[in-house]
């Protein structure tokens, strides 16, 4: 892979193609972009496959997710959430600040495995936001901090490239990024107590028998490793920064 970078025979960046007051050249850190997109593809194409298996195998209960939904809700005295349809395919997400949890099109009038165990694993974010749950507060909290952070910090990295001279920029970019690295990492705890919450539920409720308690285990872990794939990703990218912007103060 080359990437454009400044020109300058100090820091050993030398040969390749010029661009004006840039040259191209092979930068080995890239590699750590490759990793995390591999793992990102793996966790992607794992979630998928699962999901499709066990979305062809009726759950014995008959119930949608919808009604999955509304029942472990009611179970555990939560009465205010309203369950709403949402378009696409695993689009489901739990809404706090407006007390919605919306199913989408594969979950929401779907009796399968697969959608039951999803629809729990969305009421189990909204039985953590009725409990407290802190790690879900800290996650809510980093939400603005990790938008403005993705949304800003590779402009701020490259002005500061750009223009040269300008590290403070880099540093600062860099920074930004770490917000969004950080609420990913927070991310994960979140979503395993959801999944967690989600089968014992399951089983405690009767929804589901406990050999498909086994099998949605096996949704719910697939769909946690996309989590920990983004995590990975968000990690390596910031080392491959931080690994830059130190090569480039040399």
């Amino acid at each position: 892979m080359f990437e454009i970078v400044l020109a300058s025979t100090k820091n050993g960046y030398i040969g390749g193609y010029g661009l004006g007051g840039f040259r191209m050249y092979f930068d080995p850190t890239y590699i750590l972009v490759l990793i995390g997109v591999v793992i990102s593809l793996i966790a992607s194409a794992r979630v998928k496959s699962t999901f499709a298996r066990y979305q062809r195998e009726r759950a014995r209960c008959g119930l949608t997710g919808a009604e999955v939904a509304e029942r472990i809700m009611r179970a555990n005295g939560i009465y205010d959430v309203r369950v709403e349809h949402v378009s696409g395919s695993l689009t489901d997400h739990y809404d706090p600040s407006r007390k919605v949890l919306r199913l989408s099109d594969s979950v929401y009038n779907q009796s399968s495995i697969s959608a039951v165990s999803v629809a729990a694993h969305e009421v189990g974010h909204c039985i953590q936001h009725a409990n407290g749950y802190a790690p879900l507060s800290i996650r809510a909290s980093l939400v603005p901090v990790a938008n403005f952070g993705s949304s800003i910090s590779w402009i701020l990295i490259l002005a500061g490239l750009f223009l040269g001279g300008f590290s403070w920029l880099v540093n600062l970019g860099i920074i930004l990024f770490s917000g969004a690295v950080l609420f990913q990492i927070v991310t994960l705890p979140v979503e395993f107590n959801a999944s967690k919450r989600a089968l014992v539920a399951l089983s405690e409720t009767g929804i589901l028998y406990d050999d498909e308690v086994q099998k949605g285990r096996k949704v719910l872990n697939a769909a946690a490793l996309t989590y920990v794939a983004a995590a990975a990703a968000a990690v390596l990218q910031l080392l491959r920064l931080i690994l830059l912007f130190g090569r480039n103060d040399d």
